[in-house]
């Protein structure tokens, strides 16, 4: 698979959604760099980006992929990892399966029920119109509003650099039959019940009508050592919409582990 690495030091490994690339999760770079001695590994997941999908036909194949991948690059040594979206599913099987070397879990707008019509979602909202989002957004401004509940120009010049490109270089085909199986065989959480009590963060929008806040709410006696944040003026688009929260949310999770390590 191919990622992109930043820094030393502790690996951090960050998961983006699905039908999306590395380039998603850059908005966090700045936060990462300012937190620490952190060695950012941002993996392009299988038919995103750089990395080819081979025979890959299920999330549960990548979910197995992600893991041999980690072992392969990192080999014993402890890690983080956060993952968004389709990534947090991701993510919070890769920290069940390798527990013991996980130092911490997070997850933002992640997916914590896979069957879409099973999921506990609030009803689509948009809080604020933008018209002068148009112009910046050209012919993508439809992608761009699935999503969004607060338009902003930034957000639409953030979507721009850091969504659409991943969007625009995805495997689609590939796409298409991973989402035809898109569930784990077991949610970690069954397959693992004890509880994680690795310092853990769940974030999560009260707009997003894409994975909603509650059913990652359910899970939280799982999580004894988690912050978890339902952020209001948010949707799916969490990253950019409450970019300032994310942030400070994402800081106190790395110094929580920090902390673990002294």
């Amino acid at each position: 698979m191919f990622a992109y690495e930043k820094g030393s030091g502790t690996p951090v490994v960050l998961l983006h959604g699905f039908g999306l690339d590395h380039r998603s999760l850059l908005p966090l770079e700045p936060t990462l760099e300012r937190s620490g001695q952190w060695r950012r590994i941002y993996l392009d997941l299988p038919g995103a980006g750089g990395s080819p999908v081979d025979t890959i036909h299920s999330t549960q194949e990548v979910a197995d992929a992600v893991v041999r991948e980690l072992l392969t690059r990192l080999g014993d040594e402890p890690f983080a990892i956060l993952g968004s979206s389709f990534g947090g599913m991701i993510a919070r099987y890769v920290a069940h399966e390798l527990r013991t070397q996980i130092l911490g879990l997070a997850t933002v707008a992640g997916v914590f029920v896979a069957p879409h019509d099973q999921r506990n979602v609030p009803p689509r909202t948009v809080l604020a119109r933008e018209p002068l989002i148009e112009p910046i957004l050209g012919g993508a401004v439809e992608q761009y509003r699935q999503d969004a509940v607060v338009e902003s120009t930034d957000d639409a010049r953030a979507f721009m650099q850091f969504v659409l490109p991943g969007i625009e270089g995805a495997d689609k085909h590939a796409l298409d039959r991973i989402a035809r199986s898109y569930l784990l065989d077991s949610e970690p959480e069954v397959a693992h019940p004890e509880p994680f009590l690795q310092p853990s963060l769940h974030i999560t929008g009260r707009q997003d009508d894409v994975v909603g806040y509650r059913d990652a709410w359910n899970r939280i006696d799982h999580y004894p050592r988690a912050s978890f944040a339902a952020l209001d003026a948010a949707g799916h688009n969490i990253l950019f919409e409450q970019a300032g929260l994310c942030s400070a949310l994402v800081a106190d999770w790395l110094a929580r582990i920090a902390q673990e390590d002294d």
